[in-house]
């Protein structure tokens, strides 16, 4: 999709788009629809039982299914064909339990199962597992889905679909109770990235994650305009102002005295001109990303570097419009894939992740991006913007954050049961037209308050990318 308008840097301010309350929960009955649906998907599997584990960190399709997130302790649902979903705790979880609607609503049962537990806590007051699994049914008749976080193809693993990302104690008493061949994985319900239940984004799912892309972008601008010649990296990490909701991974601090990938920690090292630096600010269903040089100008640069604008970062952006130009429904995956490896190719952008992914709870859900998808691109799905560009001479540059997926019916949902998110959305998505110059279809509604928005010179912050006329 090659276009003959090129980027400018132009000096340009921030825009403002407010910030909006903590929408109120996703309801008793979304929860409930959300269990129909997994049984629905269980039935036309002719699975018996869905069993669906979660841990600290791979908590999101316990909470999605019961608003119920594992702290330090793992958690089992057992799903059974008709009876009431038990959700197994260890002994800190089980007065957390009514944090799920379901649960207060007697929708959902909790059990202690002690081996959850943290080491030598008490430990001898709950039933064994088999004991457990028996009393639900899961006998040698029974067909057991297994929901961990990963699936697998039959090149990965030899088992194919039978191989199972649960603890080997959980998956072991399950195959002797049901039989090796009777117990499958079945993560795919929820999370691939064509009919995954978790990529087809409610307007209450949309309206948080809006609330958390608001928290990272409105954290991520002020470390960029806060950040100073001399000063560390736990200085810069302050100035995200967290305020307590929950994570979706640790936020980083790359700079040229600390940079390990691009991960690494704020550990206390100092921002220095000429450094390249790269970060990023993550809530539940929101992450903010950006890469650029500790720099006001390219004068300020390497030698070998002061083209970056032109060469790398300008070029970058060029090829996200066009990313843009094609993100709505009914797209496939190829062909958002196929214009990034194009424009951006390998040997000079070093880009070897997908080129844009699903977030939800979890930053990384799945992605319909790779070469060859013929997955389509739906309404409610979350993409996060994440196209990651790397060289050893002009480091990296980003755009990341997230955007929804919303045709005509789930916009007119999100408008009226949401009015000020859908708002911002809207004059964000104007900011991108109008102002940047991507041309952003009508089936996205980006969810940051720094929507698109590229400073290459991060002591210069308002020195911006757009496409020129």
């Amino acid at each position: 999709m090659p276009t003959s308008r090129k980027h400018e840097l132009v000096e340009a301010a921030w825009p403002e788009f407010g910030t909006g309350e903590r929408p109120p929960a996703a309801s008793l009955e979304e929860f409930q629809s959300r269990i129909d649906a997994a049984r629905l998907a269980m039935e036309s599997r002719r699975l018996t039982h869905l069993v669906v584990y979660g841990d600290r960190e791979h908590f999101a399709n316990l909470a999605y299914l019961t608003g119920f997130d594992p702290r330090f302790e793992e958690a089992l649902l057992v799903i059974p064909p008709r009876e009431t979903p038990v959700l197994l705790v260890g002994n800190e979880c089980e007065a957390y339990l009514t944090v799920s609607p379901l649960f207060t609503a007697g929708r959902l049962r909790g059990e202690r199962f002690q081996s959850f537990s943290l080491l030598n806590q008490p430990r001898g007051s709950s039933r064994p597992l088999d004991q457990i699994f028996r009393e639900l049914c899961i006998t040698r008749a029974s067909s057991v889905g297994c929901v961990g976080w990963k699936y697998f193809s039959a090149a990965e693993h030899p088992l194919g679909h039978r191989a199972i990302d649960v603890p080997a104690y959980i998956a072991d008493t399950l195959r002797e109770m049901a039989a090796p061949e009777n117990v499958v994985n079945a993560t795919d319900i929820l999370m691939h990235p064509d009919y995954g239940l978790r990529t087809f984004c409610s307007p209450a799912e949309v309206a948080y994650f809006e609330y958390t892309s608001i928290l990272a972008s409105e954290g991520m601008r002020r470390i960029i305009f806060g950040l100073r010649d001399g000063m560390s990296d736990h200085e810069a990490a302050q100035l995200a102002s967290y305020n307590g909701e929950p994570l979706g991974c640790h936020l980083t601090f790359a700079t040229g005295q600390n940079r390990h990938g691009g991960l690494a920690s704020p550990a206390s090292a100092r921002i220095q001109q000429r450094d390249f630096i790269s970060m990023n600010v993550c809530y539940w269903g929101a992450n903010s990303c950006r890469a650029g040089w500790a720099a006001s100008s390219a004068a300020d640069l390497p030698q070998m570097a002061q083209d970056y604008v032109k060469e790398f970062a300008g070029v970058y952006f060029e090829a996200m419009s066009q990313w843009f130009a094609l993100l709505r429904t009914g797209e496939t995956g190829d062909r958002l894939n196929e214009v990034i490896r194009s424009s951006l190719p390998f040997e000079k952008f070093g880009i070897f992740l997908n080129p844009g992914h699903l977030i939800h709870l979890d930053e990384w859900l799945s992605s319909p991006i790779f070469q060859g998808s013929q997955i389509r691109i739906h309404s409610g799905m979350v993409m996060q913007v994440d196209v990651i560009p790397s060289s050893s001479t002009y480091f990296s540059t980003r755009m990341e954050d997230g955007v929804v997926i919303a045709d005509k019916d789930l916009q007119g949902k999100l408008r009226a049961q949401y009015p000020e998110c859908f708002s911002r959305c809207v004059q964000r998505r104007e900011f991108m037209r109008n102002t940047l110059g991507i041309e952003v279809t009508d089936d996205v509604l980006p969810l940051s308050n720094i929507p698109g928005i590229v400073p290459p010179f991060f002591f210069s912050p308002n020195q911006i990318l757009v496409m020129g006329t």
